[in-house]
Parts: structure tokens; C-alpha cells; sequence
């Protein structure tokens, strides 16, 4: 299959938008790519080295404590708080979640969260700041204005947030008031993120997910006018349904909306390990060539609008951290994607989070049942994790750097400069005729970025599923 940049060109036209030249994929990278297994390769988004399936139980509550304590006193850290719970669960979503219509479960949990980060605090160092924290799930918003306060307040009395610090929500437009919206930046939100997959109505009743554009132009308005400084998006490209014409619609929706960064994330379909998936229609997904033409029409609109591409999916504004980042070579990757947080400790609370320090990663309980028994046993919820050995942290900032930087300089890495030269030899035989080489290492083209993730891989020292992971496009 070919990109058809002509028929990009006429929806482009009809919708009534410039249609500036840039170079899109051609005949030749289209057959390149599938040459290479493109369309046929599945691999991970290494938002974590190794990825989370290799995570293994040599990692429990003694482990977990004994990082937590060795984290430098006076020192800054981020926190990750996950709410697990929606009032009603999409059918696109693979993350771990459960619905509610009471807030009994919801009440419950926040205690059981309140309990961990209670001995977590008791564990710290002293004099410990939040640099970072993060409310993902799940809902975060679907707590009420008490409970949203009462978490916060537990929180930042014990680790205070430092100056200059980001606290950010994850924000469904279905499931926010003013009250809610009030309690949070109350607390401290300066960053809100708003999910929006895709505006079509058909797209949109086929994953489960009804939320009109109108709703959600009036809920950013509203964060907006409650003086939040900063907004980010994530919308989705290979959901069912979508074609180049719907994509175009969305996207300019979207950027009527002036986000400061824009996430695009390719929608994984793995309903066997997401059961809900299995409510969406496989024969009305796109293929993965057509993935690849959706994906290429989403970039260039963000592009013509004046958006920096950051990294292989994330577009920000010039003046947004993560466009700074980028320009400065500071760019980082974590389980939330593209990030300026440089910080080596990310500490998760909560069901199913992962925390990251130097040694290695921890991740608690995936079941909420599981969790809370845990906790209330006085324990760390950790079960599994994974213990840096040989070479991982440096195969980690080598694929860190390709995925953000899309180039690797050997000599960026001092002393290690010779054994990320032999990292990266033998790369070029593999993606012959893609790759630029450099005076000091290799880069990535803009016509290869549909690439990084493969070119990741080959520094992946572990075996990996592909039943496990999406497709690379």
C-alpha cells in the first residue's frame, strides 16, 4: 500500500485548510518500511528498560523499603498516584481499571492509599520534596471535591511540594465539575490532561466512549478560566472506523483548543489481555499500512500549526517544558510517555503502580483486592519489579536517547562511550540505507521515524512476546 497524500490533500481541501508542501512518506520509504517487517512487527513502547512483562517477584516489600530508604535526604522526587476506579469503562482501554456507580469503593481505597503513603513518609529520608506529582488511572476525577482535597492535603503535608513543583491530573471531560475542577487547583494542579481519542460520533460509540466536542470545548474552556496554566491531549490513530478524513476533522478540532502538547498515541488492540477490547469490531480496524497514513496525517497537521514533534508521538508548543527539553537534549521517557522530569526516583502508589529508582523498578499489586491486603498488613504492596544487572541501565539511556533524541552519540556517555560504540555496531546492517550516519554515531531521519521503535529494539538484550506488545506503527 501507498501513502495516498493525494487523497490527504483532498479531505484537506474540503475541510477548507492550507495545504503547505512537506515531505511526507513516498512510494520508496512505504516499500523500505515493509521491507524492513514495518507492517508486520510488533515491539514496545519503552517507557521502561527492561519493559514491564520481564518485571519478575525477586522484587517484594524488603526490596522496595530498602530503595525508599536509600533515597538522599533533602532531595526532590516524584510521586505517581494511581486511582484505578471509572464510573464506566471503555472499551478501548487496556489499563488496569474497574467501574463504579458508589463512592464506597472509591472511600475505601483513598484509605488504603492514605495508609501506604503513610509508611512510605515514615520510610523516606528527611526533608524530602515533591518535584512531580502526577494523579493518573483510571478517573482521578471522578473523587469528590472532599475526597480530592483530603488526599492532596495528606499528601503535601508530609512531602511538600517544591518550587517550581508540576502537579498534574489526568482530567475525563465526562466526569469533572466545576466543584471537582475548584478542589484540584486548589491543591495545587497547574498541569491538567484531557483525553480525547477521537471526536467522530461512529469512532466513538464503537470503542465506548461518547464525548462530543462541544462537552469537551467547554470543560477546557472552564480549566482555562480556573487559571490552570497548562493543558495537554491525547488522542488515538488506528482505532476502528477512522480514516484520513475523520483524523483531519478531529485533529483540527483538537488544535482549536491551543493545547500545549498533544499526545498521539497508536491504539493497541489486544483483547487478550484486555477483555473489553473484544467488544470492538477486528475487521474494523485499520491495517497497519493505513495505521501508518493516519498516523502521517495527524503529524503534519500538528506540524503546519506550529507544533515541535517531540520524540515519535508528542507535538508541544515552542514555549512548552517539553519543547525546551528537547532543544536542550534533556528530553526524558517514563510510564506517562514523553516527559522534562528529570528525576532518577519516581515513586507509584497505589494498585498496579511502578516506581523507579537507581537500583531497579517495584510495582505493587495489580488487584486492587490484592493491594489493599497488603497495606493493611502493614506491608509495602510491592509483588514484582525488576533488579538492574549488567549492562540495563546503560542499554536503558542508549533506547532512553534514541526514543527521544532520535539519534545516539557515543561520546555523550564519557566513559562509556566505547561500549555504546559497540551497542550501536551493527545497527546500520540492519536498517541499511534508513539510518544517517553522523561524525559521532547514528541519526534517525524524519522519513524513519515510523522506525524508532524497531531500532529501539535492537538494543533490547531481553526476549520479548510480540502476543505481548502493539504493532510498531
Amino acid at each position: 500500500m501507498v501513502f495516498s497524500i493525494q487523497r490527504l490533500l483532498i479531505d484537506l481541501g474540503q475541510s477548507g485548510i492550507a495545504t503547505p508542501s512537506l515531505p511526507v512518506a513516498n512510494m520508496e520509504s512505504i516499500r523500505k518500511f515493509a521491507d524492513l517487517g514495518l507492517f508486520r512487527a510488533k515491539a514496545p513502547r519503552y517507557t521502561s528498560y527492561p519493559t514491564a512483562n520481564h518485571f519478575n517477584t525477586t522484587v517484594g516489600p524488603n526490596e522496595f523499603a530498602s530503595w525508599v530508604t536509600s533515597v538522599p535526604a533533602r532531595s526532590e522526587i516524584s510521586l505517581y498516584v494511581h486511582i484505578p476506579f471509572c464510573r464506566r469503562l471503555c472499551w478501548f482501554c487496556a489499563c488496569r481499571t474497574q467501574g463504579t456507580q458508589s463512592e464506597r469503593p472509591v472511600a475505601a481505597y483513598l484509605e488504603t492509599l492514605k495508609a501506604e503513603f503513610d509508611r512510605l513518609a515514615e520510610t523516606l529520608p528527611a526533608d524530602i520534596r515533591l518535584a512531580r506529582m502526577h494523579w493518573g488511572g483510571g478517573t482521578p476525577t471522578l473523587l469528590q471535591p472532599g475526597m480530592i482535597t483530603e488526599l492532596a492535603t495528606h499528601i503535601t503535608d508530609r512531602l511538600p511540594l517544591a518550587s517550581g513543583a508540576e502537579f498534574s491530573v489526568e482530567i475525563d471531560p465526562n466526569e469533572i465539575d466545576a466543584p471537582r475542577l475548584d478542589a484540584l487547583v486548589e491543591a495545587g494542579m497547574n498541569r491538567a490532561s484531557i483525553g480525547v481519542q477521537d471526536f467522530d460520533l461512529e469512532i466513538q460509540s464503537t470503542i465506548g466512549r461518547i464525548q462530543s466536542f462541544g462537552h469537551t470545548e467547554s470543560v477546557v474552556n472552564r480549566i482555562r478560566r480556573a487559571g490552570v496554566p497548562s493543558l495537554n491531549a491525547d488522542i488515538l490513530y488506528g482505532l476502528p472506523h477512522q480514516t484520513i478524513g475523520k483524523i483531519t476533522t478531529t485533529v483540527q478540532k483538537l488544535l482549536s483548543l491551543t493545547p500545549d502538547r498533544v499526545a498521539l498515541y497508536g491504539y493497541a488492540h489486544v483483547p487478550w489481555m484486555a477483555r473489553r477490547q473484544s467488544m470492538i469490531p477486528s475487521d474494523a480496524l485499520p491495517t497497519p499500512e493505513e495505521r501508518l497514513e493516519l498516523f502521517e496525517t495527524a503529524r503534519q497537521l500538528f506540524v503546519w500549526d506550529g507544533y515541535q514533534g517531540i520524540g515519535i508521538d508528542h507535538f508541544a508548543l515552542p514555549a512548552d517544558g517539553l519543547a525546551i527539553a528537547q532543544q536542550k537534549g534533556r528530553l526524558r521517557r517514563n510510564f506517562q510517555g514523553y516527559t522534562n522530569d528529570d528525576n532518577d526516583i519516581l515513586i507509584g502508589l497505589g494498585a498496579s503502580a511502578i516506581s523507579r529508582f537507581p537500583q531497579g523498578y517495584a510495582q505493587n499489586s495489580p488487584a486492587t483486592s490484592g493491594y489493599t491486603a497488603l497495606i493493611r498488613d502493614g506491608q509495602f504492596a510491592t509483588t514484582r519489579g525488576h533488579i538492574f544487572k549488567g549492562d540495563d541501565v546503560l542499554r536503558g539511556k542508549v533506547i532512553e536517547r534514541i526514543m527521544c533524541d532520535l539519534s545516539i552519540t557515543p561520546s555523550d556517555f564519557g566513559e562509556d562511550a566505547p561500549a555504546v560504540s559497540s551497542l550501536v555496531d551493527g545497527l546500520d546492517d540492519v536498517f541499511g540505507g534508513v539510518l544517517v550516519k553522523t561524525a559521532d554515531g547514528i541519526r534517525v531521519p524524519p522519513q524513519a521515524l515510523p522506525l524508532v521503535r524497531m531500532i529501539a529494539q535492537f538494543f533490547d538484550d531481553y526476549h520479548y512476546s510480540p502476543e505481548g506488545h502493539s504493532h510498531a506503527i
